[in-house]
């Protein structure tokens, strides 16, 4: 099982609508949403490439806004962890 841990920006959250089509991947088992993060669990992944688009929305303004990162480990190998980061959302 692969995980997904997103780090949401600071003032921001996850859209339902987001959600939802995450959950309609077959490759997805599982969304877990928490306050500042949200958790994708995937059945496994393979060489084929996979693009995963969340949807945020603004709650709270927040002035200096810092970079949040993005985790991708194997659950039951969590040494082999990739990570990279992101500071911004698009329109």
């Amino acid at each position: 099982m692969v995980i997904i841990e997103v780090s949401l920006l600071s003032g921001f959250t996850m859209t339902s609508r987001s959600r939802i089509l995450l959950e309609n991947r077959t490759i997805v088992k599982k969304i877990e949403v928490k306050p500042n993060v949200v958790y994708i669990y995937l059945e496994k992944l393979n060489d084929e490439s996979q693009t995963f688009t969340l949807q945020l929305e603004q709650a709270i303004q927040v002035k200096n806004l810092k970079p949040a990162s993005i985790k991708i480990y194997d659950y039951y190998q969590p040494g082999g962890l990739q990570i990279s980061s992101y500071s911004g959302v698009g329109s």
